[in-house]
């Protein structure tokens, strides 16, 4: 029997989803790009910006072995780490900041909160394995 390769090609995508999957669980060490920023004030309707631009960082490290974020200027313990439901959330404390970080274990997109009682900011990115 031969095989179309429109089914070939199916077949090869779902075996690398599996594989990639498996990635983005919280059992690898990940580097994470941010690539959308929104800074909030309230009152004030947010305003869209490069991460850079408010002084936020482009690049995130998370290693889970070791339950740090690494970024260019501090390294930030992971005070918690949930897996499950499609995602990895993890949060902690910094300079007066609570954050939160999800990554989709699925396909390694990942969404950071960071907010005080005067500020908040969202960023969006995606996240590949190390």
């Amino acid at each position: 029997m031969k095989s179309s390769p429109v089914c070939l090609a199916i077949l090869l995508s779902t075996v690398a989803l599996q594989v990639g999957a498996a990635d983005f669980d919280g059992s690898k060490r990940l580097m994470c790009a941010t690539i959308d920023a929104h800074a909030c004030d309230p009152g004030i309707a947010c305003t869209r910006s490069l991460p850079a631009d408010l002084g936020l960082p482009r690049f995130l490290t998370l290693d889970f072995d070791k339950r740090v974020v690494i970024g260019p200027a501090h390294t930030t313990p992971m005070a918690v780490i949930n897996k499950g439901g499609d995602q990895v959330l993890i949060s902690g404390t910094e300079m007066g900041f609570g954050w939160t970080l999800v990554v989709d274990s699925i396909d390694g997109e990942m969404t950071l909160t960071i907010a005080n009682r005067d500020d908040a900011f969202v960023l969006f990115g995606n996240c590949t394995p190390l």
